[in-house]
Order: structure tokens, then C-alpha cells, then sequence
């Protein structure tokens, strides 16, 4: 099924938002570049791990903006080194991750070439709301 003519249904309303999500996580699985993992780690909170070997704390840069979790890595000033062979990626990216509502970043922590990055959900609060019924007239 397409995917507008689902968004476009008279019973989702106010879900316009949710396909730019779709269409940003789709574009973000495509990067192939750092390799990661997302580790479910129980209780709503998640873990993402990155292969940033060879990258500095001061060359990674971890943001969220618009419910965005924006990961990435610049290296400066590339040295004139000679390789007999490079298998070794040196060069920079950018990871993003569309994060859902509620979703919080707890912290990052870079060990041994691997970025852990984690996140949790905390228990939304039950909202009952009950809505008064006018009388016309």
C-alpha cells in the first residue's frame, strides 16, 4: 500500500508529521558508514553503539534536535602519511536517528574505538480525559 494514500485516511488526523518522520528514518537507513548496533537493554531503554575507531571525543559531536539524535565525526588536517594499504576509513559522517516521542538521550561514552550512546523511555503517565457534552439551545 502506498504510503500517502495510508496518511491520507479521514481517520488519521493530525498525523502529518509522522510521514516526514517515515520519509527521515528511510533516508537514514540508507548510510551504511559508520557500522552500529541498537541493543534493546530492557525497561524502554535502547543502547546504540558506533565504530568510531581512530576518532577523538573532540571529533565526535552527539546532538538531538527535532527529535533527531545526530551523531557525527569530523577528523581535521589529515596527515601526508605513505599507506601500503588503507582499510582504515578516515574520513568523517553523519548518523542520524529519528528518535520517538518521550524518547531521552541519558548519555554517550566512547571506549576502546566503540560510541555507546544511551537512551530511555520513561513510563508516559495514564491521561483519562473526560469531555463535558454541551446542550444546544
Amino acid at each position: 500500500m502506498n504510503r500517502s494514500i495510508v496518511f491520507d485516511s479521514p481517520f488519521l488526523l493530525g498525523f502529518d508529521h509522522t510521514r516526514s518522520l517515515i520519509e527521515r528514518a528511510a533516508k537514514a537507513a540508507a548510510e551504511s558508514y559508520p557500522p552500529y548496533n541498537v541493543e534493546d537493554r530492557g525497561d524502554g531503554a535502547l543502547r546504540i553503539t558506533l565504530a568510531v575507531a581512530g576518532f577523538t571525543p573532540d571529533q565526535l559531536h552527539v546532538t538531538v534536535e527535532d527529535r533527531q539524535l545526530i551523531v557525527a565525526g569530523k577528523r581535521e588536517g589529515a596527515g601526508e602519511e605513505a599507506y601500503l594499504h588503507r582499510g582504515i576509513a578516515a574520513r568523517g559522517f553523519i548518523r542520524n536517528f529519528v528518535l520517538a516521542d518521550g524518547m531521552m538521550v541519558e548519555g554517550a561514552l566512547l571506549e576502546h574505538g566503540l560510541l555507546h550512546i544511551d537512551l530511555t523511555r520513561p513510563e508516559p503517565e495514564r491521561l483519562v480525559q473526560r469531555i463535558p457534552i454541551r446542550t444546544g439551545g
